[in-house]
């Protein structure tokens, strides 16, 4: 995001950035000190895209015509054996764009009984069927960093199951990488468009099940 800066003011460059206004820091035609740090700085920005966006191995468009759908959808998932015993769905988009109930369907499918609620406030709420622990999370209001520890969700990620987390980016620095990350969209009516994109090999071995 740029900033608008004060009158006589200089904006600062951001890292791997020229200023077009000092020609001593531009591209040397020599390997000099000048260069391999330019050189250093774009290798610093490769990494740090690496990290914030991990490769996608494979990736599978969806149209839900309607919620039907993503109950269907939501049952062929709940039956894969490799959803067990360790999984981890992110699931993106904006409000309203249909998480909360992707991950109602799914818990029902899997024989969660009784009332499903939505973890916005409390931030978890786990279930167990059937030797199955599934773990609901919401970071839609998480803010410090610290509560992963105190709370205890590094233990939960670090234990099988099934972790279904919406609002993930609300928790990129502390969570760890996802099998399936999800993008929902919401279109007209109660259609949805959805991305299922695989991050691991357990990711992409669960789309195979789904084909």
């Amino acid at each position: 995001m740029l900033a608008g800066g004060q009158p006589g003011s200089q904006a600062r460059l951001g890292a791997g950035q020229i200023d077009p206004g000092n020609t001593d820091l531009g591209e040397s035609k020599l390997p000099g000190p000048a260069a391999q740090f330019a050189e250093q700085l774009r290798a610093v920005d490769r990494s740090m895209v690496l990290l914030t966006h991990p490769p996608i191995l494979e990736t599978r468009r969806l149209d839900w015509p309607d919620e039907a759908a993503c109950a269907a959808f939501a049952r062929r998932l709940a039956a894969l054996p490799s959803l067990r015993p360790d999984t981890f769905i992110a699931l993106e988009g904006l409000l309203g764009a249909g998480k909360t109930t992707f991950v109602r369907h799914l818990l029902r499918a899997l024989g969660v009984p009784g009332r499903i609620k939505s973890p916005t406030f409390a931030v978890l709420e786990p279930y167990e069927v059937d030797g199955l622990v599934v773990s609901h999370f919401d970071f839609y209001r998480f803010e410090d960093a610290r509560e992963w520890a105190d709370a205890g969700f590094r233990d939960v990620f670090a234990a099988p199951g099934l972790k279904l987390v919406e609002w993930p980016e609300n928790a990129a620095s502390v969570l760890p990488l996802a099998d399936w990350q999800m993008e929902l969209a919401a279109l007209d009516g109660d259609r949805r468009r959805v991305s299922v994109n695989a991050l691991t090999d357990h990711g992409q071995r669960l789309l195979a099940g789904m084909a």
